[in-house]
C-alpha cells in the first residue's frame, strides 16, 4: 500500500469512530434515559443493554482508532450498527412523516456504516495502527 492509501485508512477509521463515542458516551453519562428510551422500543433487559450499547459505542471506535484486530472489530461493529438500525431506527413504525422520515435517514445512514465495516473488513486497518501487520 502506498503512503496515501494508508493515510487514507487511518483517516477513514478517525471519522467512523468519531460518529460513534459521542453517542456512546451520551448513552454512557445517562443511562437511566437509555434505558428508558429502550424499554419504548421494547428492548428486553433495557438497564443492561443500555450499559451494553454505551459500552459498544464507545470500546469498538476505540479499536477502530488504535486498528487493532480489525476483522473482528469490523464483524462486532457491523453486527452492533445492525441490531441497533433494526431495534431503534424502524421508520415503517412512525405516523408522523417528519419523524418516519428523520428515522429513515437514520436508518439508511447505519446501513452505510455497516458497508463501511465490510470495507474495513477487507482493507484491514493498514500501516498506520497498532495491528499492522508487518
Amino acid at each position: 500500500m502506498t503512503f496515501l492509501d494508508n493515510l487514507a485508512l487511518l483517516v477513514g477509521r478517525i471519522l467512523f469512530a468519531a460518529l460513534l463515542i459521542p453517542s456512546g458516551v451520551r448513552k454512557l453519562m445517562d443511562l437511566s434515559a437509555t434505558a428508558a428510551y429502550m424499554t419504548r422500543m421494547g428492548v428486553p433487559a433495557p438497564d443492561v443493554m443500555a450499559l451494553i450499547a454505551g459500552g459498544a459505542e464507545v470500546l469498538l471506535p476505540l479499536l477502530l482508532i488504535l486498528g487493532v484486530v480489525p476483522r473482528i472489530t469490523a464483524i462486532l461493529t457491523g453486527g452492533f450498527i445492525l441490531v441497533a438500525t433494526l431495534t431503534a431506527h424502524r421508520f415503517w413504525e412512525f405516523t408522523d412523516p417528519a419523524a418516519a422520515m428523520m428515522q429513515q435517514i437514520q436508518f439508511l445512514k447505519n446501513l452505510a456504516l455497516m458497508g463501511g465495516s465490510m470495507f474495513y473488513f477487507v482493507a484491514g486497518a493498514g500501516a498506520y495502527a497498532l495491528g499492522a501487520r508487518k
